[in-house]
């Protein structure tokens, strides 16, 4: 019998993994086996272990006791199948495990999806059940599997916060602030606004010292700051505030240095995954919220139509990341200590922007 490879990591520290191998499982009626082939580890995966007690994560692929299994995007082959629609050798793209196969319950179907039908899934957030099945997509999104595994959710997240903000008028902000901006959501939404001749908000990005010239190299902000000078954003103007790094001093600190005219605080990731995430409750001006996307495209498709806003932001991903393929280097790593390894060094903000890492169990 076949066995599957898994890399688990302990919830509360996330540093500490183990490999962890078990028998396949047979498939009951109605069941895919899927391997998994390629996953983009971005600090989009540690945005899903550090807050996937809070919205879920967790629960997609659980395991026992104090440990999970970091989810990400990946693609991925059926391998078996018992299903009446999913047939072998489909190529998928979706949402896994880090793990070398997983079995999948297809419900809903059409040419170009399904939608993941586990009953512990059925009431987590829809988005992350659906799965897109490659063959009945555009022609040119075939050759861009690495894309869609390392830019594509991220920058469909960049879509969804640069919509939701165009949506909200950008609560009559004159600037955006974005932080961790060198992250791949963050400099995503950077260049949407930064490249829209409707936008007429300045585009400030915050980063750190090191990845001043990343920013800068791709042109999409009118003022780079750095950590510590802050006082270099203009206090009088009305500010949105854009967070991908989940520092709650830093928000803190902006939110005092704008007062009043912070008018709308919105967190979206954790690349600062070991700052403090408490803030002070009575903050001037808006009152800090997480921006959780799966709400905002609900919200999208019952006015634009089911997947609308979902083409749109896959189109939006092409275009940031045809306009970025020159400055990432993909590489490659296999087998689970390598990927354990790899996992730790995004931890440890050892994998530059620059650096487009792929996995593989």
């Amino acid at each position: 019998m076949n066995k599957v490879t898994e890399l688990w990591v302990t919830r509360d520290e996330l540093r500490q993994t183990k490999v962890v191998e078990t028998d396949q499982s047979p498939l009951e009626n109605g069941q895919i086996r899927v391997a998994i082939d390629k996953m983009g580890l971005t600090a989009n995966n540690v945005s899903y272990a550090v807050s996937g007690e809070a919205i879920g994560y967790w629960k997609y692929y659980p395991t026992e006791g104090e440990w999970g299994k970091v989810p990400g995007w990946a693609m991925a082959d059926v391998v078996e199948s018992r299903s009446d629609t999913i047939s072998v050798g489909e190529r998928l793209w979706g949402f896994f495990p880090m793990a070398s196969e997983v079995v999948l319950n297809p419900g809903q179907a059409a040419e170009d999806f399904f939608v993941d039908d586990t009953p512990h899934r059925r009431d987590l957030p829809a988005l992350y059940n659906l799965y897109r099945r490659t063959q009945g997509e555009p022609d040119f999104l075939k050759p861009l599997e690495d894309e869609r595994c390392l830019l594509f959710p991220l920058f469909a997240t960049s879509y969804m916060l640069y919509d939701y903000l165009i949506d909200n008028d950008f609560f009559g902000a004159e600037q955006v602030v974005i932080g961790s901006v060198s992250s791949k959501t963050g400099f995503g939404l950077a260049h949407l606004l930064g490249n829209d001749p409707k936008v007429a908000q300045k585009v400030v990005g915050l980063t750190s010292r090191g990845n001043v010239g990343f920013v800068e190299g791709l042109a999409c902000c009118d003022q780079v700051v750095t950590y510590g000078k802050e006082s270099e954003i203009d206090s009088l103007l009305r500010t949105a505030w854009v967070d991908m790094s989940g520092d709650g001093p830093l928000t803190g600190k902006l939110h005092h240095l704008l007062g009043e005219r912070m008018v709308e605080s919105c967190i979206v990731g954790a690349t600062h995954w070991e700052a403090e995430r408490k803030r002070d409750k009575d903050l001037p001006g808006a009152k800090p919220k997480f921006f959780f996307a799966p709400g905002h495209i609900a919200k999208r498709d019952a006015e634009w139509g089911q997947g609308e806003i979902w083409r749109r932001g896959s189109e939006a991903s092409v275009g940031i990341a045809q306009s970025i393929s020159k400055q990432i280097t993909v590489e490659r790593h296999s087998g689970a200590e390598e990927v354990a390894q790899i996992w730790c060094d995004m931890l440890d903000n050892k994998v530059s922007p620059i650096r487009g890492v792929m996995i593989s169990i």
